[in-house]
């Protein structure tokens, strides 16, 4: 048994089922719909690591190996990117994630198409299809009805969790029934069809992007700007702008001036991003950065939530354990 494999992954559980009674406990006093979105995807972020814990701890079998895939595949990043567009429904991120969910589509049918998954061109061509769909319908509310794009999501990813819940869970996995990389004993994917492991695009790497990107849009909402780019540019704008008012944002920061949002959002955004890496490293075979990608990513948001200050105003668990003067909302600043 390798302490690390079943370390991380335990810290991982316990860390997200704490982050998500916060967040949760958070929707319940205000109702926010993203919290409630981000308080189901930090659960499953949650129920994912666990089963890392126990398939390290006591070893895997088949039941717990197709949760594993279920949950941390196809559910975990996309719930927590989904929150995001609820976050910032009142602003032109709509587009944005619409072309993420097209983008995702894109890359299973690429996927499907290529040797390393045969016979799976059929779902991958499925796949693309479907993901254009709900990506023409997010981008056309945004440009129509915003608050709408949001909901359209949610639709979307509903409809596509149920149909992929059956998949997984009715796949025919090679034996033993379930994959773990013979040095690291890490989990990989490589025991379900082909057909199954080119479905997760939409899904985990929409989810990915709109989080990481998410956090980085509202990073650059409060930051002192240098607008090096016109706004009407989109994210391109966003992209340089951002990135060439880096400098002023450190010099309010080291002034004491900075508003507190933006090294939060910052956190957020790497801690989205380690994960994205890691567990794409996974899929290629570089197993051995998953779990401790897994436990950093999730330390480096949980910092960053409780620095941000248009999220946790008061930190609760039932009862309130700290707390401070509410500020502008970034929804209503958003937009």
């Amino acid at each position: 048994m390798n302490v690390l494999n079943v370390g991380l992954p335990l810290g991982s559980s316990v860390l997200s089922f704490v982050f998500a009674a916060m967040v949760l406990d958070q929707w319940w006093q205000r109702r926010h719909a993203f919290q409630l979105v981000w308080g189901i995807g930090l659960l499953f972020y949650g129920i994912s690591a666990g089963t890392e814990f126990l398939g390290s701890a006591i070893g895997w079998s088949e039941p717990l190996y197709r949760v594993w895939y279920l949950i941390g595949a196809f559910f975990v990043a996309a719930y927590l990117g989904l929150g995001t567009i609820y976050l910032l429904s009142r602003s032109r991120f709509g587009y944005f994630a619409g072309a993420t969910v097209f983008i995702g589509g894109l890359l299973s049918l690429l996927f499907s198409h290529s040797t390393r998954y045969p016979g799976a061109a059929t779902a991958g061509t499925v796949t693309f299809a479907i993901a254009t769909i709900g990506a023409i319908a997010i981008i056309a509310a945004t440009a129509t009805r915003r608050p709408l794009a949001a909901h359209i999501a949610m639709g979307v990813l509903v409809v596509g969790s149920v149909a992929v819940a059956g998949m997984v869970l009715t796949a025919t996995l090679t034996s033993p029934g379930w994959a773990v990389d013979p040095s690291t004993h890490v989990p990989v994917g490589s025991a379900f069809p082909s057909y199954v492991r080119v479905l997760t695009g939409p899904f985990n790497i929409a989810g990915a992007l709109c989080l990481v990107f998410g956090a980085i849009y509202s990073a650059y909402v409060y930051m002192p700007k240098k607008r090096a780019v016109p706004a009407r540019l989109g994210i391109v704008a966003v992209v340089v702008n951002f990135i060439v008012s880096l400098p002023r944002a450190a010099a309010a920061l080291f002034a004491g001036k900075l508003n507190s949002r933006v090294p939060a959002t910052i956190l957020i955004a790497i801690g989205a991003f380690i994960p994205g890496v890691t567990s794409g490293l996974d899929r290629f075979g570089v197993t051995w950065s998953f779990f401790l990608g897994e436990f950093i990513g999730l330390l480096f948001i949980f910092v960053g939530f409780l620095v941000s200050e248009d999220v946790f105003h008061n930190v609760r668990i039932g009862t309130t354990l700290w707390s401070r003067s509410p500020s502008t909302p970034l929804e209503r600043e958003a937009g």
